[in-house]
């Protein structure tokens, strides 16, 4: 089911914050997460959230222009699985803009905001591939792990 048309309000609700979110935006989580929501991801592992607000304080600092196009989202019961596109352009190295891959499982808590984040996504092909100096070993890395 495309993500813009599923029925569910929690997802809905989820999605659009997703993206749209700004810097200003951050402050807000708390629509949408639950006080002591665990979220991780491949680069951090928190729970709280003030701490998962300091994940996105972040992205917004080390990142220009950040952005997710949510593809699809499955929803069973009270987990919700989407399927995302993360744009982005990196502030220090190449400003060509980036595209990550990946998905997040939701669990929802009963009052529908997010309990549980776990995104997942390859960090070694989506990212390091696409860093200049570590890129070259990570990709030098791969084609000899395929000989």
């Amino acid at each position: 089911m495309p993500a813009t048309t599923s029925h569910d309000a929690r997802v809905r609700r989820v999605i659009e914050r997703f993206e749209t979110l700004q810097r200003d935006d951050v402050a807000r989580l708390g629509e949408i997460y639950a006080e002591d929501a665990r979220f991780k991801d491949p680069f951090n592992e928190v729970q709280g959230l003030a701490a998962v607000q300091r994940v996105f304080t972040h992205m917004f600092d080390a990142l220009d222009d950040p952005r997710f196009v949510v593809n699809e989202a499955l929803v069973q019961g009270d987990q919700c699985f989407l399927v995302w596109d993360f744009l982005f352009r990196f502030k220090r190295h190449s400003r060509e803009p980036q595209t990550i891959r990946g998905g997040s499982h939701l669990r929802f808590a009963a009052d529908g905001r997010i309990a549980l984040h776990r995104d997942y996504w390859d960090a070694a092909e989506e990212l390091y591939e696409k860093l200049p100096a570590i890129g070259a070993l990570m990709r030098w890395l791969k084609r000899r792990a395929n000989d």
